[in-house]
């Protein structure tokens, strides 16, 4: 029987265009056999979390992001035990935030503490939502909620023994053409092409994922397809991307919108699936 996108392991964080609401999508295009996964822009890994593979790569370029990772997956019990003191209260929570904009003390924290500050803000922060300014420094107000969920033993303890098989790297995403091999699967889910000069959306470090960004990503997608592996892309449904990959496979899904200061902004939008000849 096919899990549902409520089953655990899920993803510990809430991200940004992350796909948990298109798993029942994304899932048709999977394909049956594939040997090692890749994710080079792994996010909330919500396609990981549900597929939940025998081997995997995991990597992404937010360090506070592949560290939050790296501890679930060694110190899970120590990071929930941390989880447990923190407060959904206004004055501890921009307490908490400020901590990186004090570099000289932030440096001294351990990464179990790292990791829970991390957890901590997007539980509490306003729509749920990971961003960083220029410098790196987390920027998103208080979020007002009444009860939120700050640690979920159970999924940390599910999301621990997924992540044992999986070997994780902090880097960018061309780093995968150094594990990729034929037959493996590779999903890509970058920092979408903006489809106005307002929905512009790439603060997920502190290094904007531009045009020549895409282009390179491009050329990584291509490269990966000569080896022989299997793989799908996510992104904007737009002339730039539909140019860029019109020599592959192109399937259109809908998503719908969750992040935008505007609710009557929020709904569904067409995204692309790109694929290149696997069976």
């Amino acid at each position: 029987m096919a899990r549902t996108s409520n089953d655990i392991p899920h993803p510990v964080l809430k991200w940004a265009g992350g796909k948990r609401q298109l798993l029942p999508q994304l899932t048709k295009f999977v394909p049956e056999r594939y040997g090692t996964y890749i994710e080079p822009f792994v996010g909330g890994g919500a396609l990981f979390f549900h597929l939940h593979p025998e081997r995997a790569i995991l990597i992404d370029n937010n360090p506070e992001l592949m560290n939050v990772y790296a501890v679930i997956k060694n110190n899970v019990r120590d990071l929930i035990a941390s989880l447990a003191k923190h407060k959904n209260e206004i004055t501890y929570y921009y307490t908490m935030r400020n901590v990186d904009r004090r570099q000289e003390n932030f440096s001294k924290w351990s990464d179990i503490e790292r990791a829970s500050r991390t957890i901590y803000l997007n539980r509490v922060c306003f729509n749920g939502l990971y961003r960083v300014n220029k410098k790196g420094e987390f920027n998103v107000p208080f979020g007002t909620y009444t009860d939120p969920v700050i640690c979920d033993d159970d999924n940390l303890l599910a999301v621990s023994q997924a992540l044992q098989q999986a070997t994780l790297v902090h880097d960018t995403f061309d780093k995968c053409l150094t594990y990729a091999k034929a037959d493996d699967l590779v999903y890509m889910d970058p920092p979408y092409v903006p489809l106005s000069t307002t929905a512009s959306f790439t603060s997920y470090t502190r290094d904007c994922f531009d045009q020549a960004a895409q282009q390179k990503l491009f050329d990584v997608f291509r490269e990966l397809d000569k080896r022989g592996c299997k793989v799908m892309l996510s992104n904007s449904h737009c002339d730039f991307i539909l140019d860029l990959y019109k020599k592959y496979r192109v399937e259109t899904i809908m998503a719908i919108r969750a992040i935008n200061c505007v609710g009557a902004k929020r709904g569904k939008i067409k995204e692309v699936l790109v694929l290149n000849d696997f069976d």
